[in-house]
């Protein structure tokens, strides 16, 4: 052996050295650090598409990233302290070039229902545990988990999130006073029983952002604004500007607004945001011994009990809400989901080492994004410094922002959220995907969103269940073959044979010989759809063959594919198997010379044969059936 293999203790170290060449290889330095894939390719035009991208995202997120402070319950800078980082550390880590980190509407409204109470440094906390688990949910590659929750359980999640946000964004609009009200109906309710303090200011500036807002949405898609070749240069500037005036239309909006009010200062109308305090913010670590909003320093373990399950629901809402976007704008390209949780971790654990709330993907922000021509991950970086300026420079202008101006924002931008249009299509698709669809819609608006979306995915997930306990079984009328004039039944189920589903099935196959099959005619069960079959199934099969031949009856199995033949005569010695279709016809002349013909005996006269393609539990009353005499059934290869 190598001596340089061997450690100073004389155990060999080769295994090691081999585990880390397998894990630093150049394969997954790309997997794990997907910056090294593009950056060698990168050039000019990426550079000019980036930068476009991300400054057109940058007057997006500012306006955006405020409102959503404001959500959250926390001072309009921590919204601008949770915009940046995101946008550097996705840079290195992220895996689809469109995608966006920062405050969201999601993330801001469960920031404030579990830290609300607690304060900034209960939200900078719960942002450093959230970047902690989903790192090492992504480390230990649970991905493959986000898949049990269905797209009908997240549209429902999301519509009733959208719902909730533009709801909490009410008394903002109205320029109402409410006491603190959490949900979507104790806000109805609140609003309605203070709805006559409207100020009528703050309802007409409200109202106009919104309209504002809705065309200029709009006006980027109209045939006037679209460039064509012959367009001047003067009229193709023209169009650039309208383009770039419609996907930063909350930066106009804001901005417009804030010069408004700022003009009216000495007699002030609106209500507005307030001072904003000054600066970039220190980068220390976050407070485990944290203050609460009483100014009561809290311990770690009592943080942790005073937010209680949102240091699970957080993270794996940012999750789920992250790679859905990164699904949904990769081009048709597989998602590593894992990678997304490293790379959302990081954007989290970083973040909150410079005071930013929980973040993760923004949908909005990531369409415009790729609508504004994004080449690479890069073009956060010019997203990232354009909020560190704001910050540097702009934060005595943020006071003048009015709090309307923000509903409007938030609540234009979360209504096209809500997904009704799923609704037909699922109903199209499978009825079935209805149920968790509303069940969890209306958990998260009547209860709680993260109550609602772990109901969904339950009710989905007992759905799928069911389907498995149940599985859809067909049986065939009476059939003859032509060249051995033997007559048998098939019975088809359409999934897979494991445990949940043995009782129904052995119940299904007995029925169908006895039933359908007058105790005397063979029973072909049709296994395509095994993929495989475990313990409980395999005994389940030795039950049915045992039955069968207690009463001279045979049963042949088709189409089994090897594995799920091997595991069957482990448990079964006497078994009959047809490897396919065209084998059936010989199977079924040997086994019935060897039950001395009497298999092709006609069910009596009285019983008419099913024509049923699908069995039906308790249509008919079990028979007593005719018998054959006792024979040892042979296995057949």
């Amino acid at each position: 052996m190598d001596d340089s293999s061997v450690g100073s203790n004389g155990v060999s170290c080769r295994p090691i050295q081999n585990y880390c060449r397998s894990i630093f290889t150049k394969k997954n330095l790309k997997r794990r650090l997907p910056i090294t894939s593009w950056l060698p390719n990168y050039n000019l035009d990426c550079f000019s598409g980036d930068m476009v991208a991300g400054f057109t995202v940058g007057l997006t997120v500012i306006p955006q990233g405020i409102a959503y402070a404001v959500v959250a319950g926390l001072a309009p800078n921590y919204g601008l302290y949770s915009a940046f980082m995101g946008c550097f550390i996705y840079l290195i880590f992220g895996s689809v070039k469109d995608v966006t980190i920062g405050p969201t509407a999601i993330m801001a409204i469960m920031t404030h229902e579990y830290s609300g109470h607690g304060g900034p440094e209960y939200a900078v906390l719960l942002c450093f545990l959230s970047g902690v688990l989903e790192l090492v949910a992504g480390l230990v590659n649970l991905g493959f988990l986000v898949n049990f929750i269905s797209k009908p359980v997240i549209s429902g999640f999301t519509s009733a999130a959208a719902i909730t946000i533009a709801t909490s964004q009410l008394k903002g609009l109205f320029g109402v006073s409410l006491k603190r009200a959490e949900g979507f109906l104790n806000t109805i309710i609140e609003f309605i029983k203070n709805i006559a303090t409207t100020r009528w200011e703050d309802i007409t500036l409200g109202l106009i952002c919104m309209i504002v807002l809705l065309f200029m949405r709009k006006m980027k898609d109209l045939r006037c604004i679209k460039p064509t070749e012959t367009d001047s240069i003067g009229v193709r500037i023209g169009k650039k500007i309208a383009f770039f005036c419609s996907v930063g239309r909350n930066a106009v909006v804001v901005i417009i607004a804030s010069v408004i009010s700022f003009c009216l200062r000495n007699n002030q109308p609106f209500t507005i945001t307030g001072e904003v305090e000054p600066g970039l913010p220190d980068f220390k670590p976050p407070p485990f011994n944290p203050t609460n909003a009483d100014n009561e320093t809290r311990t770690f373990n009592e943080f942790v009990s005073d937010v209680g399950s949102g240091v699970i629901i957080i993270p794996l809402i940012a999750i789920i809400e992250n790679i859905a976007i990164a699904s949904a704008f990769s081009h048709g390209k597989t998602i590593d989901a894992s990678q997304e949780m490293i790379a959302l971790g990081f954007c989290n654990l970083l973040g909150s080492f410079v005071s930013s709330m929980p973040v993760t993907g923004s949908f909005s922000r990531t369409a415009v994004n790729s609508t504004s021509g994004v080449k690479t991950s890069a073009g956060g970086v010019m997203t990232g410094l354009l909020v560190v300026l704001a910050l540097a420079f702009l934060t005595s202008f943020f006071q003048y922002i009015p709090k309307a101006s923000l509903a409007a924002v938030i609540i234009c931008a979360v209504i096209f959220m809500v997904e009704y249009e799923a609704i037909l299509p699922i109903w199209r698709i499978r009825r079935l995907d209805e149920i968790p669809f509303f069940v969890s819609f209306l958990s998260c608006l009547l209860w709680k969103l993260e109550y609602g979306i772990l109901v969904g995915a339950g009710v989905n997930i007992a759905l799928l269940l069911f389907g498995i306990a149940r599985p859809e079984t067909a049986i065939s009328p009476v059939l003859k073959d032509e060249h051995t004039n033997i007559e048998y039944i098939i019975v088809s189920p359409k999934s897979g044979f494991f445990f949940p589903s043995v009782d129904y099935m052995q119940s299904k196959v007995s029925k169908a010989g006895i039933v359908n099959g007058y105790g005397n005619i063979p029973v072909v069960l049709d296994c395509q759809h095994f993929t495989g079959i475990d313990y409980s199934a395999a005994k389940g099969i030795k039950a049915m063959v045992n039955a069968f031949a207690d009463r001279n009856q045979m049963l042949v199995f088709m189409n089994v594919s090897p594995g799920v033949r091997d595991s069957m005569k482990a448990m079964v010695k006497d078994v009959t198997i047809a490897e396919n279709q065209n084998a059936l016809p010989n199977i079924l002349k040997s086994v019935d010379a060897a039950w001395g013909g009497i298999s092709t005996v006609s069910a009596p006269v009285s019983r008419p044969r099913s024509s049923s393609m699908h069995d039906q539990e308790g249509s008919d009353p079990l028979l007593e059936p005719q018998r054959h005499p006792a024979v040892q059934i042979v296995p057949k290869e």
